[in-house]
């Protein structure tokens, strides 16, 4: 069954770096009828794509780190180990912004793509829609320091191999939730990935 909702007001509390709404809704019940009025803040922030970078015939991982303001008060600190991710512009794909993310955020080139998932990255309070991808790359020259200056990004790229990559997984290093979702899945499914894209 498909239940109901109607949104019955909708405002815009804080326009900056994110967008703050308050809306007053109200929705169908599991056990039949409406619940009462309910009012609640979202943060609207558009949606993502994101992509964990693996060389197949080199059977290496491309990772990056930077500094989130979102983790300053996390018990490792802000800097966190991530993959290649961005906001989805108006009118672009998925795809194409890992294409100019991987270039701008590691100097990466994609040469394929394995979907992953679509998923919700915090509906508590956010509207942002993860898109989640493997990329193959060639990632024999990469490394460095990368990052659009103007974007106030400087980005550390490491590059380690596929057993490094999943041990910093299990080492609880990898601690937000894009990379460990796209490394779970890079273990399951990493020597199937690798078959197809060596022999493919």
């Amino acid at each position: 069954m498909k239940y109901r909702f109607e949104i019955l007001e909708q405002s815009i509390k804080y326009q900056g770096f994110f967008c703050l709404q308050r809306v007053r809704l109200r929705h169908e019940l599991f056990a039949g009828g409406w619940s009462q009025d309910i009012v609640r803040e979202v943060i609207e922030r558009g949606h993502a794509a994101a992509a964990l970078l693996y060389d197949p015939v080199r059977d290496e991982v491309v990772l990056i780190e930077q500094f989130r303001i979102g983790a300053l008060e996390s018990s490792t600190g802000p800097w966190l180990v991530e993959i290649v991710a961005g906001i989805i512009e108006p009118g672009e794909k998925p795809e194409d912004v890992i294409r100019r993310e991987a270039m701008e955020e590691a100097g990466c080139e994609i040469l394929d793509l394995e979907f992953i998932a679509d998923f919700n990255l915090s509906p508590g309070g956010c509207s942002e829609r993860m898109h989640l991808y493997c990329a193959r790359v060639d990632a024999s020259n990469a490394g460095g320091i990368h990052g659009l200056a103007h974007e106030g990004e400087d980005i550390r790229v490491s590059v380690l191999s596929a057993h490094e990559a999943l041990a910093l997984l299990e080492a609880g290093k990898a601690s937000s939730a894009t990379p460990m979702l796209a490394l779970q899945w890079f273990a399951l499914h990493r020597l199937v990935l690798r078959e197809k894209w060596c022999t493919g």
